[in-house]
């Protein structure tokens, strides 16, 4: 698949997701096989760019191109002109959000809110698409409720208006992220656009998004909710997709040693105290993918420093890697 200068090789991608897809997690991802993973939606509003998050959230420091930032916005000056300042801090890749179901979000016209008023998303993409000269791409879903599925018009104003691909979610705002997500209207999309059409939505496992790629004819699948705790899915999917061979899954020994370097990674980027606490957030998936004991995890959420937390984990985990998984 191709994004404006951008040949990606493998066919599956990173969703972003607000508190995971930090540096840290995207630079993992990539490791793993992710041909693009944006960063956690960014503010369009300059005035809110002084905090630590939102200046961590543009920190693109030792992250292979191409780099994609998301934005979240209503006003299509000020998004455009967000989008400019981040390409001058590196960004390869602009994608305007408009798939978040967060109610902080939509309340003020952002995110997924967005799909309710056509004319301001013509508005938004052109004006975000003629600012900067990388490309702007569109992660959505499918409408606003499921009377109102609307995705398909959509993509055809994201065309029309110089987007070089769109994400979409195969869920309305109004579904959050319950019940199964449909293909139809992603399927419906690709037949109606020439630009790369990206299926997001319940995809798991390699099977899963051989199986979509299959029905929609989407150029590639985007994963978000799967990755927690598991950033080696993009090796696992993308072998399918290329090879339809199963791929030997990463040994007990090698998934240690990716949680313990992610915990490093964690501290570094953050520091001591925040670097604990969303540590916290990873170890507790990593642990539910690993189907580890609760009495690990109950001693991992309480420790109160990096260097107890850091050690609790290898311990719990050199017992755990020596053990054998089931065929």
């Amino acid at each position: 698949m191709r994004i404006g200068p951008h040949e990606l090789p493998v066919a599956a991608l990173l969703a972003p997701m607000a508190g995971v897809t930090d540096r840290p997690f995207r630079i993992l991802a990539r490791r793993f096989g992710a041909a693009l993973a944006a960063s956690e939606m960014i503010t369009s509003d300059v005035r809110l760019w002084s905090s630590a998050k939102s200046r961590r959230r543009m920190d693109h420091a030792g992250e292979p191109s191409p780099r994609a930032v998301q934005l979240a916005g209503a006003d299509p000056l000020a998004l455009a002109e967000a989008a400019r300042r981040n390409v001058d801090l590196g960004a390869d890749i602009i994608d305007i959000n408009m798939g978040c179901p967060a109610k902080k979000v939509c309340n003020v016209l952002c995110g997924s809110a967005l799909l309710t008023d056509e004319p301001l998303v013509a508005r938004i993409l052109a004006a975000v698409a003629s600012a900067v000269n990388v490309p702007v791409t569109l992660k959505t879903r499918t409408g606003w409720d499921r009377d109102h599925r609307n995705a398909v018009n959509i993509a055809r104003i994201a065309e029309a208006s110089g987007i070089a691909a769109i994400a979409v979610h195969g869920r309305t705002r109004a579904d959050f992220y319950t019940g199964d997500a449909e293909y139809e209207t992603i399927r419906s999309i690709k037949d109606s656009v020439r630009i790369p059409v990206i299926a997001n939505g319940d995809i798991d496992t390699p099977a899963k998004a051989r199986a979509v790629l299959d029905f929609t004819r989407a150029d590639s699948v985007m994963i978000g909710r799967a990755a927690h705790g598991a950033p080696w899915i993009f090796r696992d999917v993308n072998g399918q997709i290329t090879s339809s061979k199963k791929i030997t899954p990463l040994s007990r020994s090698a998934r240690r040693d990716i949680i313990l370097e992610h915990l490093d990674s964690l501290y570094a980027f953050y520091g001591e105290d925040t670097g604990v606490r969303v540590a916290r957030k990873h170890l507790g998936w990593y642990l539910t993918k690993l189907q580890h004991g609760t009495e690990l995890r109950r001693e991992l959420m309480a420790a109160e420093n990096s260097s107890l937390q850091f050690a609790l984990t290898r311990r719990g985990l050199d017992g755990w890697a020596d053990g054998v998984d089931a065929a």
